[in-house]
């Protein structure tokens, strides 16, 4: 029901942005004068009208929306009225074939400024893919290198292993996780299996709740122990992340589960588990359907390798599309805000913002439940025999 209500809405509301473009941001004082690599980063752009007096900013709902569901190298707090942004800077580590190695901090290269040799990318580029194609490129949101003319080396863009917002909320995720856990742990094993107090109370239950109507029942009893330390994890990580990701403040609110690189690494986690603990059953099933002809065998055998693929994408898709829709939902009703400038507007907006809050806070424990659960299928479908003890 959740799940539906999230997709029309989101349908709607993505269609009414992309057909309001840009209209104009109230209360905004005309810019003061910055330089030239500066005023290419800001997001509102300064318009003259005839009589030389500053026009107001406009506010693009599409790119305020986009800007803030996506990665970035530095963590945005806010932008004040004169157009200055107020960022928390985030470690940079670029590797270039062309110049080796470097470490340095976000700052250096924000509102278009150039250090070592690299800065953000803007526009695109053209590019020949596999099949000969040209093709056009987004280097928004990409650091590239330029030489000292300021033109793009043609070496390629360099290889990015920098601590972006997504990767900075994941190593916070998983150091709580683990302060929560070997905390947990170091209780148990001092106090034993007592009566739960305190945070055990509350995630012992959570725990036998997978443990007793996730695993057991999709893999079954004598085989589940061994997957538990995985879907413990996934469960709680995607969890974690969702209820973090609806807190709007630092160091909190980027949108890690909402990224389809980790959704992705999540699903493939789930197919290498499942194809590595399958048995002979479940290959007899792929290669030899039994009650299938033999002369269909060349179309069957295409078709089940295919759902192996299509059970983990599945997977990907899933949460990648949920937690994404929550959060343009959410921006969405905000924008109206800027777009309608009017208080009959801005009172139920917000009124409908925290009613999509409490759905997210619905979706986010449902989602992490959801990936759990269909992971745990897929493993008991990889060893079919024990439907038959």
């Amino acid at each position: 029901m959740s799940e539906r209500f999230l997709t029309v809405l989101t349908s709607f509301l993505i269609g009414f942005i992309f057909l309001v473009p840009g209209t104009q941001l109230y209360g905004q004082d005309e810019h003061h004068e910055t330089d030239d690599a500066y005023q290419e980063t800001v997001d509102v752009h300064q318009a003259e009208n005839g009589h030389g007096e500053a026009a107001e900013e406009e506010f693009n709902a599409t790119e305020y929306i986009l800007e803030h569901i996506s990665d970035s190298h530095e963590w945005h707090i806010l932008t004040k009225k004169d157009g200055h942004h107020v960022s928390v800077p985030l470690p940079v580590i670029i590797y270039s074939k062309h110049s080796g190695l470097h470490a340095f901090s976000s700052k250096e290269i924000a509102h278009g400024h150039t250090h070592k040799g690299f800065q953000m990318g803007h526009g695109t580029i053209e590019i020949v893919n596999k099949k000969g194609e040209t093709v056009e490129k987004s280097l928004k949101g990409k650091i590239i290198e330029v030489d000292e003319h300021g033109e793009m080396v043609e070496a390629g863009l360099p290889l990015d292993f920098s601590f972006t917002k997504n990767v900075f909320m994941m190593m916070l995720s998983v150091a709580i996780l683990l302060l929560v856990f070997l905390s947990l742990a170091r209780s148990y094993k001092k106090m034993g299996t007592s009566e739960p107090r305190g945070l055990a109370g509350f995630i012992e239950p959570v725990i036998v709740f997978i443990e007793e109507d996730i695993a057991i029942p999709n893999i079954g009893e004598d085989k589940y122990y061994r997957f538990m330390p995985y879907l413990l994890t996934v469960f709680f990580f995607i969890l974690l992340n969702n209820l973090m990701g609806l807190i709007p403040f630092f160091p909190f609110g980027a949108n890690v589960t909402g990224n389809i690189a980790v959704t992705l690494v999540l699903a493939v986690f789930t197919f290498l588990i499942t194809q590595f603990s399958s048995n002979k059953g479940h290959w007899q099933h792929v290669f030899n359907t039994p009650g299938v002809p033999v002369w269909l065998a060349p179309i069957m055998i295409p078709v089940e390798l295919i759902g192996l693929v299509t059970k983990p994408f599945a997977l990907m898709i899933r949460l990648f599309a949920n937690i994404t829709a929550g959060h343009i939902i959410i921006l969405s009703l905000i924008s109206m805000i800027f777009i309608f400038k009017s208080v009959f507007v801005a009172v139920p907006s917000i009124l409908m913002v925290l009613f999509m809050d409490f759905i997210e806070l619905l979706v986010a424990f449902l989602q992490a439940y959801i990936f759990t659960l269909l992971s745990a299928l897929f493993i008991g479908m990889a060893m079919p025999e024990h439907h038959h003890d």
